[in-house]
């Protein structure tokens, strides 16, 4: 599946707003269009050229809160919910914000049709949901359903790591363990350099290593249904803003964790500017400008090939009890799996990364001398064509990998 997830389209509040842009998730109007995005006629038109790539598109949707100015603010105040004093306020330190009341019935009901609008006017595919775990979860599960009676394909992503959500309502949900965890392995290795703003120093993290990676896919494959999707990331608008680029929280492991985002358990995210190599954080709340496509060919040809090996191989798609065997290499900082597909055991793809600080000589299992498109970079030259076919295969197969190198091999037997 193919989604495009457009971020906040709606207009942006006034009344409160930080910088001269304001927050994208400060919104005035759940019917509206940002003015400066063009029209209602120009997003259904954006919608249908879509579609007719045979692409998905889903909007950012924010049911926590409204913007400070919302229409509903004061045409229904019973929406909010109120502190001790009896005034709406906002949650966290969003002082442009205003907390949504959902032991409201009318609430619940408002925003499922504020939702339902732009499945029947603009034709969208579903919805990417905002701090999703700040909504009561029955609220998700009574709105999956009648939302799924106008959209039968509907999708949903919450902006949550809670497994509960996905049980009914959720099609998917972010994968923030394993983005803290990738953070916390690059930090270990020496490549989070990232100093956040007023920070004089990067982030300190618990030491991690590759190993821990498998142990938190494999925890995630029982405390999750077998059919839901996480959504794994190097980057995202959150990350890119606030916790550095990728380039400044993994260096030279970047590509190796971008690997490891296609081809882990689960769907991988491509923000703005990622397929491109930006290499530079967009201010939130003050308007920006995303790089030129093609600024960077390498690193587009990079995850082109890595789209299309996922698009692929079927043991690498989302969902549906995914075949996941790590390998043990001796070596805590070096990462390997095998992703299977149970209804073809002689098929699977081989990955290895070596997310430490120094070279690594790993022993690769033999089979990979059945791989005819092998992909990889830092790591020893190695000829595999010298021991395809070969009869007997060897025991294993040799490589050094750099710290950052890795090898994805789809074998096929």
């Amino acid at each position: 599946m193919d989604i495009l997830w457009l971020m906040p389209i709606h207009p942006i509040s006034e009344e409160g707003r930080k910088g001269t842009l304001g927050s994208y998730y400060a919104v005035r109007d759940y019917y509206g269009v940002n003015p400066e995005f063009g029209t209602m006629d120009d997003m259904c038109a954006l919608v249908d050229s879509i579609h007719a790539y045979g692409m998905h598109v889903i909007i950012d949707w924010v049911p926590n809160h409204t913007g400070c100015d919302n229409v509903w603010v004061k045409t229904h105040p019973e929406y909010y919910a109120r502190n001790a004093k009896g005034e709406m306020y906002g949650p966290y330190d969003w002082t442009d914000v205003y907390k949504l009341d959902y032991k409201n019935p009318a609430t619940r009901r408002a925003m499922t049709d504020a939702m339902a609008f732009w499945l029947k006017k603009a034709g969208i595919d579903g919805f990417r949901c905002d701090v999703a775990m700040e909504v009561p979860t029955d609220y998700w599960n009574e709105a999956r359903i009648e939302l799924q009676r106008i959209c039968p394909d509907l999708f949903l992503l919450a902006e949550a790591s809670n497994a509960d959500l996905t049980e009914h309502a959720f099609d998917m949900a972010y994968n923030w363990p394993m983005k803290d965890l990738f953070n916390a392995v690059a930090a270990t290795a020496g490549e989070y350099t990232f100093v956040a703003p007023g920070e004089s120093a990067p982030r300190k993290y618990e030491e991690k290593h590759a190993i821990d990676i498998a142990s938190l896919a494999l925890g995630q494959r029982e405390q999750f249904p077998a059919d839901a999707y996480l959504m794994n990331m190097v980057t995202n608008h959150d990350l890119n803003s606030w916790e550095g680029t990728e380039f400044q929280r993994y260096g030279r492991l970047t590509s190796a964790m971008a690997v490891l985002s296609f081809t882990l358990p689960g769907m991988p995210l491509i923000y703005t500017g990622q397929e491109a190599g930006m290499d530079r954080a967009l201010q939130f709340f003050e308007k920006d400008t995303a790089p030129d496509f093609e600024s960077n060919p390498d690193m587009t040809s990079f995850y082109k090939t890595l789209a299309a090996l996922k698009h692929s191989r079927r043991e690498l798609r989302a969902g549906a009890a995914p075949g996941f065997e790590p390998i043990d290499t001796g070596n805590k900082d070096v990462l390997m799996f095998r992703r299977t597909n149970a209804d073809d055991v002689r098929s699977y793809t081989l990955v290895c990364v070596n997310l430490g600080k120094g070279d690594v000589l790993v022993s690769l299992p033999p089979d990979i001398a059945y791989s005819q498109n092998i992909i990889g970079a830092n790591i020893s030259a190695t000829d595999f064509s010298e021991v395809q076919g070969r009869e007997p295969a060897p025991s294993s197969i040799g490589v050094t990998f750099a710290p950052g190198g890795y090898i994805v091999a789809p074998v096929d037997r």
